[in-house]
Order: structure tokens, then C-alpha cells, then sequence
């Protein structure tokens, strides 16, 4: 089965996908190897993963030479931050058209302006229902696989009001979409009318110390949402103890002890080490 099929296949059932957010190999097979049924490659980490901020500063081409690092890195789909699409309806064919040769199930696509900028600070701006509406025609006809899921996302709701992001998520998914993304709800009175008022499947963002109240994931599930990614589960908990570690060799002069720590060879097989350490000898002395 296709990374796309099974997508598909999990959003047809009854119960909520959890997708935690990764921006790395590393903390993509981190993810799998937890048996989360799919990851999510959060354009906020893939950003910081850079050395930049999440202001909408990442090319098409950054972000999708990372999707496809994270893609052959995982046997789980992955769903993907593709921001605004990255200009108008052509650049948005060829968003889609790249990030299903990157192997991804999904995207997002926005309707902020460019450049954006992390959907749970202040000043974002969003163009019109119409110019959104036309790019979310636009993936919907550039996809070569079905299967490949359009995810609209709208953050209509910190610029205008609640009710215009609930029109332009329905209007999204009239056009094309097949979930939706209402960005940075305020409370839990909103978050839960969302899978209400919105005529498809809805995806809820739950970010740390972000705009959007903590909920459960089984409580989002009972609310209605059918996806729900977790983009800085793991970098928000990589900053932590990167920062605890480095404080204690700083403090001790010295890194913490090897006795309980796993080893290199370890850590490699994580990765399919087995696989590549049998591949040094299997073809010697063939005749």
C-alpha cells in the first residue's frame, strides 16, 4: 500500500491521527520507532533546523529537499507544512507536483501572505477569499496521485474573525480540499465548534505555549477532529535538554557518565545499521 492509500486509509477511521512534529531524520524514526501512525514535518522546526526563525524566510526547494529526507527516513506517511504554496497558482502546481515526488501524503497550504509567519504570533496578514480559494483549486488539479491529501489551512480567525475562518474553510473544501485547518482557535468553546460548523474533515494544530488551549487527544477526537499534529512536542523538549545537558557540563566540567548510555553501534541500528553492516561482506568473493 502507498504512503497515500494509507493516509487515507487512517483518516477513514474512526479515531483521530496523531502526527507529532519533526524536522529531521532523526526525530522522524524517533517518532515511527514510538508507533505513532504517521509524523508531521512542522515548517517551524524545518525553519529553526536552518538557523531561521519561522517567518516564511524557507524556499520551496528548502522545504522539500527536507520532506523527502524525512519520507525515505519513515515507513509511516508524513504530512507536511507547504506554507502559502509559495506564490500564485503556478508556483502552487508545482508545490504539489515536488512534494508528491518527495514521497509526502499531505500538505497544508495557507492563506497568509507572504512572507508568513508561525500561525500562532500576531500580526499575520491573509488574502482574499478569492486568491485562497483559486490555490486550493490549483493543488487540487496538480495532483498525479488521488490519494495525495490537500489540506487547507486558513488563519483567518487571529486576522478577522472565527466566522470567516469557518466560511473560507468551507469554502476550501467546496474547491478541492479535503480537510481543513482552522489556525489558532482561542479557547475550547471554538476549538470544539470547529468540526461542527466545518463541512469535511478538520485537523486541529496543538503547538506549546501557543494561542490554542491544551486538550487531550482523545478529547479532540470526541470533539469531532479527525487529524491532530503536535509541532513542537519534540522541539520544545529537544531545547529543554539540550539546555539541562550543556548547564551540567558547564557546571561539572565534565559529560555525563556512559554506564547507562547506549553506544554508537546502537544508536546506528536505529537507522538499519544491520542492514548496512551486511551489505560490506555479502558481495565479496562472488563468483
Amino acid at each position: 500500500m502507498t504512503k497515500t492509500k494509507e493516509f487515507r486509509r487512517l483518516l477513514s477511521q474512526n479515531d483521530i491521527i496523531r502526527a507529532p512534529g519533526v524536522y529531521d531524520g532523526i526525530t522522524a524514526r524517533i517518532v515511527e520507532q514510538h508507533g505513532f501512525p504517521a509524523v508531521y514535518m512542522t515548517g517551524a522546526g524545518t525553519s529553526m533546523s536552518l538557523g531561521y526563525p519561522d517567518f516564511g524566510l524557507l524556499t520551496q526547494s528548502e522545504m522539500t529537499a527536507n520532506a523527502a529526507v524525512i519520507s525515505r527516513t519513515v515507513d509511516v506517511p508524513v504530512i507536511s507544512d507547504a506554507d502559502t504554496g509559495y506564490g500564485n497558482e503556478l508556483n502552487v502546481t508545482r508545490t504539489v507536483n515536488e512534494f508528491e515526488r518527495a514521497g509526502v501524503a499531505a500538505i497544508h497550504i495557507e492563506d497568509q501572505v507572504m512572507p508568513k509567519r508561525c500561525g500562532h504570533l500576531e500580526g499575520k496578514e491573509i488574502v482574499s477569499v478569492d486568491e485562497y480559494v483559486a490555490k486550493i483549486r490549483a493543488a487540487a488539479a496538480a495532483r498525479h496521485d488521488p490519494d495525495f491529501t490537500i489540506i487547507a489551512r486558513t488563519d483567518a480567525r487571529a486576522v478577522t474573525n472565527f466566522d470567516d475562518a469557518v466560511e473560507r474553510a468551507n469554502a476550501a473544501l467546496e474547491n478541492g480540499a479535503d480537510v481543513a485547518f482552522v489556525e489558532a482557535v482561542r479557547d475550547l468553546e471554538e476549538m470544539a465548534s470547529v468540526p461542527k460548523r466545518v463541512n469535511g474533515p478538520c485537523l486541529l494544530n496543538i503547538v506549546s505555549g501557543g494561542l490554542t488551549p491544551d486538550v487531550s487527544l482523545g478529547d479532540a477526537r470526541d470533539m469531532g477532529y479527525k487529524i491532530a499534529i503536535m509541532p513542537s512536542l519534540l522541539s520544545s523538549a529537544i531545547f529543554e535538554t539540550c539546555d539541562s545537558v550543556l548547564e551540567t557540563v558547564k557546571k561539572t566540567d565534565r559529560p555525563a557518565s556512559s554506564a547507562s548510555k547506549t553506544g554508537p553501534g546502537d544508536r546506528f541500528n536505529r537507522f538499519h545499521g544491520e542492514y548496512w553492516n551486511e551489505l560490506r561482506t555479502r558481495f565479496i568473493g562472488q563468483q
